[in-house]
Parts: C-alpha cells; structure tokens; sequence
C-alpha cells in the first residue's frame, strides 16, 4: 500500500525483501531525525516541555504522527529488522529531547490478557507466514488478526476472503468499498472498524467530504442506507421490493453485481463488528486511544523499569490472589469445573436419546417455535456499561433504528426454512454467478468456522464438540427465525445455559452493548482461544442469517 506523509513513504516496509525493508527504513529514519533535529531547539513553537523535561510534539508538526506510526511497526511488524529499527529510531528522537509515544492499554484485546495471547516476534512458521502475508497486503498487522490467529485455519480463510472483498478485481470501485464497511460498521457504533476503514478509504482516493456524513455521499451510496440497517438489525424484513428500488432507480440504479457485492461487504462488517465488540478488541496503536505522548504514572515503580518494558499493571492484574480471598478462587474453580463435566454429560445423555428415539415432525416444529419464543425474553441488562465509542452516527441514517425481536407486539414473520432456501443449494451459486470466486471463498469460511475443532473442552481431551457447535449455530438463526427441519430445538436449552445465551444474544443483535462481565461470566474454565472460536461461529452464523434474508429476496426479484 503506497503512502506518503510529507516526504515520507512507508510502502516499501511492506516488501518481502530485506534490503528493501532496510532503504526504506533508512530514508524513513532520517526524514524523522532531520524533523526532530529542526524542531527541537524551537521549544516554544511546535513543542511544549513537560514535567518530565522531555519535549511533546505538537499535533501540527507532523513529526507526532511519524512517531507513532514507528511506535505501532516497533511493536506490531512481523518482520524483526522492521521492528528494531523502529524502536531505534525512537529511542535516538528520545535522546534529543522529545518525548516519544507509549501504548496505552494491555494489548490487542480488553478481555484477554496479553500474556495468554500469542506475541508478534514468537509465532511459529505457519503464523508467521499468516502475519507477514497480512502485513504485506495491509500495511499493518491489527489487532483482530492478533486475536483471530488463535484459529490458524480460520484466519487464513478469512484474510483471503478480505483480501478479495477489499483490493481484487470486483464490481465496485475500492473506495466504494472501503465506504460501505463504514457504512456496516457504523449501524454498530464501531469505532474500531469505522476508523480503519476511514484510514483505508482515503488511501485509496476517497473524497474526504462523504466522511462528514452520509448525505454528502452519492445519491447511489445514501440509497444503500435503507438495505444496510435492514440487515443489520431486522433482516426479516427485506423483500424484492426494497431490490427493486436498488436495482431501478435510473441513474443511481445498482447492476446485480454491484448489489451483490455492497451486501456481501455488509454483511461482512456487521458481523466483524460483532468480533469486535465480542472479543472486546482494543484500539489500533496508531489510532486515537490506542497510544499517548503523556509519562506513564511514576507511583508505583522506577522510570527506568518503564524503558525495560515493565508497566506494572499487568503484573498487578495477574497476580493469582489479587484483593479475593483464596477459598473465593477455589470455589469459583470448582464450581465451573462442574459446569464443564455437567455440559459434557448433557451432550452424552442427548447422543443416547437420539440413538434411542427420534421426535416426531410435529414436536421438532413445536420445540423450533418454544426456542424462537423464548429468544425473544434473552437479553442483557439496560444499564450495562457499553464499550466507549466516540460517535459514528454522521456515517448512516435513522438512528433510532434498532434490533428488535420479529415476534414482538404481535408482529408475525413466518418461519425461514433452510429446506426451502438455503446457502448450500441457493445462495451459494447465485453469489458464484454474479461475483465470481466469492461463493466459494465465503463458503470455505463457513465451513470452517463451523467444522473448527481441536477434540478439546477445557482441560477434556478426545472430545466430540459437533453437537455443541451445531447447538450454537442453529440458536443463533433461530433468533433470526431461521429452521431446520432435521433439528431438534430442545437440545439447545439443554446444552446453552442463560449467561451464555445472553452473551449470544448481545454480540449477534446489539454487539456494542457487549461487557466484560458478559465474556467472563460464560464457560468460565474454558481457554480464551475456545471463546474466541466460539465468536467466529456467531461471526459466520449472523453473516449467513443475514446473506440467507438478502439473497432470497433477490432471487425472488429475479424470477
């Protein structure tokens, strides 16, 4: 990705070749040091000094942007030249003066802490190659990469699919594209996603006036609005109607191409979002929140133990007593070590009934009916503190438009049958046949996603997870009034507990209401990479309930 800031182009980091890695660190070096050098000794204009002595870079000057551009490559590059000389260069600006930039926050997620995550500089070959591969194409290595490589499979698939969504030949223009994940990512408040995308966007060219807000778009983009809220909030309700509208509005009319392709990115970042806010991903580096030129507190240990890489915190957080009494611990340990042996029990008493007997047509349509029904009454907490967000609302319409519940205030929406309309034997060749190659990348990552597993629950080994997973999936295109025939409905109560439930829910349908407390309070002796795993499945069961409501009404369009 070509770039330029001033003189300054940080393309060429993104190269495979060492030598030219280290020209452009080279050229990037002294264009930072020669910055520095003028401006150091002009205190009083473009610095102000602190009580630590050293000098802040004022925002005007240009240099406090470089400086943290070279702050996220020192920390996040997979390419080891690339990362010491970054750091480097930083600690030489330091030495002249100026106060350099530190990250703010414990790593790539708010939820999992950075020691149980895998450090860039320590992956094995295959994530190696994942990271570098993502860095070459990206510019970056963000942090939903660095939480997702906990499934190596499934990152792989991922990336290549947003690869070819994003930067291949396709029927839109790429600052379309970049546009409508802003557009998807906003109907969330995702400001993670909003922010790189808005990166991207003007990257690639985009006028910086849509950004001001959705009116000052193309009449083409603002008339996506409608489409873009349905689906991520009430998908039911889309008809060939509102395709209609799309595809034969005269000038600003879209081909089938470009509907299937602005849909396909739709879905995508609705459901990202839903990764985002469920993983509780952390601001990039490089982006607001996600760094600060302000000392670190002084309080609690030495200056010197800051430039040696101990902040304190963590180790505060991790110690294994912290301000709970021992016997507390305990017993919250042995009380989810049942809850793990209690799950695995259900699921060998349910492969019993199964083999035993099966349910009649009539009570699998009932128990179908009961478990939508009942979705309806999960839900978290009004006052939960939401993750904090600045305000996106400028990139979409109607606000007040939300998730609600289809089954609600007497509103009735028939049943979705799989055995009527399904990805596998419908939507999957109508996407083939209007965006070439993109079925087949989507439904690799659906199969992923949901064939994902390592025999493992918790500390059990040699475990059958199948009806576990398929439990998940199916609960969450129940909440979107999607059925199989061929289930029954009654092993999800039995298998999926109200915390777990309620998280579903919050992260599928109104994601930036996601907690903390939401995370830790489900499957608490399970390993963060098994929650993880479980947010790609309601990742990829969402994209497909909402790609399902999108493509029926636009077959019914075209028959």
């Amino acid at each position: 990705m070509e770039e330029r800031e001033g003189e300054v182009r940080w393309d060429g980091l993104c190269s495979r070749d060492p030598a030219a890695r280290a020209a452009a660190l080279d050229t990037i070096g002294q264009a930072v040091f020669r910055r520095s050098e003028t401006i150091a000794p002009v205190a009083a204009v473009p610095l102000t000094r602190a009580a630590d002595g050293l000098l802040a870079p004022a925002a005007r000057d240009g240099l406090s942007e470089m400086l943290v551009r070279l702050l996220m490559l020192s920390k996040r590059c997979p390419f080891p030249d690339v990362r010491e000389k970054s750091e480097e260069i930083l600690g030489g600006v330091q030495e002249l003066g100026i106060r350099i930039p530190r990250p703010l926050g414990h790593g790539p997620s708010r939820f999992i802490p950075e020691k149980e995550m895998i450090q860039v500089g320590n992956e094995d070959a295959v994530m190696h190659t994942l990271f570098a591969d993502s860095f070459a194409t990206l510019g970056r290595l963000d942090n939903v990469t660095l939480v997702m490589v906990f499934h190596p499979q499934y990152l792989e698939s991922f990336l290549k699919t947003q690869h070819y969504l994003l930067q291949m030949d396709g029927p839109l223009p790429l600052h379309y594209r970049h546009y409508i994940g802003i557009m998807a990512a906003a109907r969330h408040q995702c400001s993670y996603l909003v922010n790189l995308h808005v990166n991207d966007f003007l990257h690639v060219g985009g006028d910086p006036k849509w950004l001001n807000g959705l009116e000052n778009a193309p009449q083409k983009l603002q008339n996506l609005g409608e489409l873009n809220k349905m689906l991520a909030h009430r998908p039911w309700l889309i008809t060939k109607e509102h395709i209609e509208q799309l595809l034969k509005t005269e000038e600003n009319s879209w081909s089938l191409a470009e509907l299937i392709h602005a849909v396909v990115l739709l879905t995508q970042y609705h459901s990202l979002a839903s990764f985002t806010f469920g993983c509780g991903i952390s601001p990039e580096i490089d982006f607001e929140g996600g760094h600060t030129f302000r000392p670190p507190s002084v309080s609690n240990y030495c200056i010197c133990d800051i430039t040696n890489g101990y902040h304190g915190v963590d180790e505060i957080h991790a110690s294994p007593t912290g301000s709970i009494p021992c016997f507390s611990l305990l017993f919250k340990s042995t009380e989810s070590v049942c809850e793990v042996e209690a799950l695995m029990e259900k699921m060998k008493q349910l492969q019993e009934c199964r083999d035993e007997e099966e349910a009649s047509q009539e009570e699998m349509a009932t128990r179908f009916e009961r478990e939508k029904r009942e979705s309806m009454f999960v839900c978290s907490s009004e006052d939960e503190e939401s993750a904090p967000t600045r305000d996106v609302s400028r990139h979409f319409e109607d606000t007040s438009y939300g998730y609600k519940d289809f089954s609600r205030h007497g509103m009735h929406v028939p049943t979705f049958r799989v055995q009527d309309y399904s990805w596998e034997d419908h939507g999957y060749s109508l996407v083939n046949r209007l965006y070439p190659d993109v079925g087949q990348l989507l439904d690799e990552k659906f199969h992923i996603a949901y064939n994902l597993t390592y025999n493992t629950m918790a500390m059990h080994k040699d475990v059958d997870t199948s009806m576990l997973r398929r439990a998940i999936w199916n609960y969450i295109h129940c909440m979107f009034g999607i059925r199989y025939d061929d289930y029954d409905y009654g092993e999800i109560n039995q298998l999926l507990d109200r915390s777990f439930k309620v998280y579903i829910k919050t992260v599928v349908c109104t994601p930036e209401k996601t907690t903390k407390r939401m995370y830790d309070s489900f499957w608490r002796q399970f390993e963060h990479s098994e929650k993880v795993h479980v947010n790609l499945l309601l990742v990829e069961a969402r994209m497909q309930a909402e790609l399902l409501y999108a493509l029926r009404a636009i077959t019914r369009y075209m028959t």
